[in-house]
């Protein structure tokens, strides 16, 4: 009797990717990786350098009009002090700095116009001495980062507000919006208190005490920054608006601003 033969089915054929290629596509999958965002170390150690107070923006000068909020008796002691700081992040100038500091940390990252949003900054400093601190502190932030070579540099107004030029940074070298923002806030709200030590309302033990309980704050007041939008710009701490205005009458002071 004859067996009938078994039939044998092809195998598919296995289709090797050349080497050169294999390692084309690893090549270009971390280099769009590295571009989007840094790692966190990296991250972390350029927020600490460009927000530190040695950062060379002559934040120190500046006392954002709480010099003559002491002056007037407004602002008296650590409960007064941090009652004045949060107003300013929650509902104030803080507020909408770190709005403007979220779009343009966007437009760095889109490719978007970057002119428009430092004009409109500049236009919502509410004084004289305002106008000058973040112009001032814009321009020497913008020098000083040059250190970090970032095309975004190249497209920032050589004259450009203090929240626009870090958010654009920030943005530009592909450091995380709420990190950033968190960071930014944390910041202002130190030279405040640094300011406030100067002017004889606080001593460093209470300094220490309000900057440890202003982490909440900056983590909420981030994450809705975080989220906004330019509709969302807008205050109502009119009274620090007014202490900034007197203060540029003021007759003895220590600070520009």
């Amino acid at each position: 009797m004859v067996m009938p033969m078994p039939r044998h089915t092809a195998m598919p054929k296995r289709i090797r990717m050349p080497m050169a290629s294999r390692i084309l596509i690893r090549t270009i999958t971390r280099m769009t990786t590295t571009m989007t965002d840094q790692p966190s170390g990296i991250a972390l150690l350029r927020l600490m350098a460009w927000l530190s107070p040695a950062f060379p923006v002559g934040g120190f000068s500046y006392s954002h009009g709480l010099e003559r909020a002491v002056h007037d008796g407004l602002v008296a002691d650590s409960e007064s002090l941090a009652a004045w700081l949060d107003t300013l992040v929650e509902i104030g100038s803080g507020w909408n700095d770190a709005v403007l500091f979220a779009e343009s940390w966007r437009r760095a990252r889109e490719e978007d116009d970057l002119d428009g949003i430092a004009a409109l900054a500049e236009a919502l400093a509410g004084s004289r001495e305002r106008h000058t601190e973040t112009m001032l502190q814009g321009a020497a932030f913008l020098k000083a980062a040059s250190a970090w070579p970032c095309q975004v540099l190249e497209r920032l107004p050589a004259e450009c507000p203090y929240c626009v030029a870090v958010g654009a940074v920030a943005g530009g070298n592909g450091i995380a919006l709420p990190d950033a923002l968190s960071a930014f806030l944390q910041a202002f709200f130190s030279n405040l208190v640094q300011a406030a030590i100067r002017l004889g309302v606080v001593g460093q033990t209470e300094a220490t005490a309000l900057l440890a309980g202003f982490e909440p704050l900056a983590l909420e007041t981030a994450s809705r920054a975080s989220n906004s939008t330019l509709d969302d710009l807008g205050g109502c701490a009119f009274v620090s608006d007014i202490m900034a205005m007197k203060h540029e009458t003021q007759y003895s002071r220590l600070f520009r601003s």
